[in-house]
């Protein structure tokens, strides 16, 4: 199973990490994704990272500002976030699946993730 933590209500400007730890299973082999949800809105790719064959795809919504990495050790995925805007509060979620089935340019696609964990709320105020 998946656990995305780290969320919380944070003012513009402040940075937040997100970790994402797979219980039970290694992420070797494995593309994480990180998705968000905004009230009212549909889900949206943020970015991901390819555990093994490494590479790394990313939103232009996030880019510069939200970094993905990785610890092999901790088996956890990390989602930085930096200069963080009031738009980005939503309900963030990692996702998991085989890399095999991914080209860099397909990691956004959500449907081709199978593995999902529970979200947690990054809420930004002004």
């Amino acid at each position: 199973q998946l656990q995305a933590s780290g969320g919380g209500l944070v003012q513009a400007g402040d940075s937040l990490r997100l970790s994402c730890a797979a219980s039970g299973r290694t992420f070797r082999g494995y593309a994480i994704g990180w998705f968000r949800q905004a009230p009212g809105k549909e889900r949206e790719f943020v970015t991901a990272i390819r555990w093994t064959r490494g590479g790394t795809w990313t939103s232009d919504s996030v880019k510069g500002r939200f970094t993905i990495s990785k610890d092999n050790a901790k088996n956890t995925v990390y989602l930085q976030m930096n200069s963080l805007k009031v738009e980005d509060t939503a309900v963030y979620y990692c996702a998991a699946d085989e890399e095999r089935k991914f080209i860099l340019s397909s990691l956004g696609l959500a449907r081709l993730y199978d593995n999902w964990g529970l979200g947690t709320l990054v809420t930004v105020s002004s």
